[in-house]
């Protein structure tokens, strides 16, 4: 649900070592999709980066680059990883995962991202503000509602239309995503998984990542849950510029 203001507390740290390139996904920021809705699923989301990319380097005159991805742009993150390994020299995947084994489970999930997908189609504007105030309710973001800035987190979110919100939960969510748990082994990147500590749920998935995959190291960061650019923006840009 973020745009390309998520990052924004974060940047200033890292001004000075990099050039920085923010993208809003289909259905976030003001990214449109205009055409059929197969564009938000993650395979055509990865495409069209993939596109994105090499008129970027053409001009800039690079031949790959560093990437960071959250949360469900860290999902994204590691499909481009695996399969367009070529554009990317080093990976940051932030509260990521490599989608759901089976496909029960992924049905399952589609059953549980279509109700929530309802909610956010019904949702007016009031409306919106309850379910994200329900939202960071859940465990896994830990104790962000406790952080001073934490309006900051809404105000981004509250940007977005609910509307389109649901589209990306119904086409790019867990559930819509194909299982990338297989080809982990066969990564070719340098890959840094990062989980917050109050994050139990993704410390769990992360560590079995790092058994499996090729080319990979995790860490744990403290004093946050999943959103860990937020949280610990610090040690966040830390971590970035001891990787890249």
């Amino acid at each position: 649900m973020g745009n390309i203001y998520e990052f924004d507390s974060v940047i200033p740290l890292l001004y000075n070592d990099f050039y920085i390139l923010k993208i809003d996904l289909p259905a976030h920021g003001k990214t449109q999709v205009l055409d059929d809705n197969k564009f938000y699923k993650i395979e055509e989301t990865a495409k069209a980066l993939v596109q994105f990319l090499d008129n970027v380097f053409n001009t800039l005159n690079i031949s790959r680059c560093f990437l960071i991805g959250y949360s469900m742009g860290g999902r994204l993150g590691l499909y481009l990883t695996l399969n367009y390994p070529q554009y990317f020299s080093k990976v940051i995947l932030e509260s990521a995962s490599p989608g759901l084994k089976s496909e029960i489970e992924r049905l399952e999930r589609q059953k549980k991202d279509g109700q929530i997908a309802r909610k956010l189609e019904r949702c007016n504007k009031n409306d919106f503000l309850t379910f994200l105030d329900n939202w960071y309710r859940q465990p896994v973001f830990g104790k962000i509602k406790n952080h001073p800035n934490f309006q900051e987190v809404i105000d981004i979110r509250y940007a977005n239309n609910p509307k389109e919100l649901a589209k990306s939960l119904i086409f790019m969510g867990t559930g819509s995503q194909p299982s990338l748990w297989e080809k982990l082994k066969d990564n070719q990147v340098s890959l840094l998984l990062l989980a917050g500590e109050y994050d139990d749920k993704f410390i769990e998935i992360n560590r079995e990542m790092l058994s499996l995959c090729n080319r990979c190291d995790f860490q744990v960061i403290s004093l946050a849950g999943h959103n860990i650019h937020f949280e610990n923006r610090v040690a966040f840009a830390g971590v970035v510029k001891d990787f890249f």
